[in-house]
């Protein structure tokens, strides 16, 4: 079975295809507060570099949130590179700017400045940081590009005794909401079938990034949904997530992913906001409508940046400072139309 079309495969540059062919010692690097998109394009890019005869090494700055250990070979992932292992390619993925891949680029910054950077993302805000740059905004996920990628470099999506698969699956799975999110194309449809044809448990990831939640993460939900707020007769719907929440119900902030998504879900919201308090700063997650609003023009205002339906900043202020700088700017796109 072959569902991807020539032209599927055909979009992928071929200078990113050389680049990675050419390496022989690899490290592929994703974002901090890590999830599948992210894990799965550095771990499934990682394998293929090995299956071509080279030597790689997944990093992410911060440790894998145990919620993700059923994603095969996650074990891999270091925090830095190694020591004795002198790399002659960078493959970053799904990061919108070097900056978000964390400390790591901040420790080893004479790797990252003299060392290729491939640069593969599907964020519309990708500053373009790579030597080569790779940025497809119609993708639902980098997973989806990285499923390209691999007939391109010549490597078979079973190939890793079926982990490549796998770990791109994840992504794709996490990054369409299961396949719910307006950015699913009939592209991604393809990868997708090409994907459970390698033999990827799309049943299986689906139930264990959307079914499976512990008590203590279904309580830290319950508590900040009983605070939801909402204004201009529900078009603009926000919820506060405190660090004491966290302490109050056992839980971190790995246990906030999927919040967002959670509160988008209401039936009234055309902007959907989730303030998360971190020490002095205020993470920002948006959600909008599809045809609606766009979430990037929203965050732009505080530095962030994203997709149009989902995006994302970090205001340099406390939570309660911030929730009114940024309900203003979502009230004004919502009165003024912008």
């Amino acid at each position: 079975m072959n569902s991807l079309t020539d032209a599927d495969v055909a979009a992928v540059p071929a200078e990113v295809v050389s680049r990675i062919r050419g390496a022989r010692n690899v490290l592929t690097v994703c974002h901090v507060n890590p999830e599948p998109d992210a894990l799965g394009s550095a771990l499934a890019v990682a394998l293929a570099v090995e299956e071509l005869g080279g030597y790689a090494t997944p990093v992410c700055s911060d440790l894998v949130p145990p919620m993700y250990d059923f994603m095969p070979k996650i074990e891999r992932f270091r925090q830095d590179p190694e020591p004795a292992v002198d790399y002659d390619l960078i493959v970053v993925g799904d990061c919108g700017d070097l900056e978000r891949t964390g400390s790591v680029s901040q420790r080893h910054a004479d790797l990252f400045s003299r060392v290729p950077i491939v640069n593969i993302d599907h964020h519309v805000s990708n500053t373009g940081f790579g030597a080569v740059d790779w940025i497809d905004p119609t993708a639902a996920a980098t997973c989806e590009m990285d499923t390209l990628l691999m007939p391109a470099l010549g490597v078979p999506l079973t190939a890793s005794d079926g982990a490549i698969a796998a770990a791109l699956m994840a992504g794709v799975v996490i990054d369409t909401a299961n396949f719910q999110h307006p950015n699913v194309t009939p592209r991604t449809l393809r990868v997708a079938a090409e994907l459970v044809a390698a033999g990827a448990p799309l049943s299986d990831t689906a139930r264990l990034l959307y079914r499976t939640k512990p008590n203590s993460q279904l309580r830290l939900f319950g508590r900040i949904l009983d605070r939801l707020d909402d204004d201009l007769n529900g078009r603009l719907v926000w919820v506060k997530l405190y660090e004491e929440d966290y302490a109050a119900t056992g839980t971190g902030p790995v246990d906030a992913e999927g919040l967002t998504d959670l509160v988008s879900q209401s039936a009234s919201s055309e902007i959907a906001l989730v303030f998360r308090q971190t020490g002095d700063s205020t993470k920002i997650s948006a959600r909008t409508r599809e045809g609606g609003y766009d979430a990037t023009i929203l965050t732009a205002n505080f530095g962030g940046g994203g997709h149009a339906r989902a995006a994302g900043a970090t205001v340099d202020r406390p939570i309660d400072e911030a929730v009114p700088l940024v309900l203003d700017a979502a009230r004004a796109m919502l009165t003024e139309g912008a």
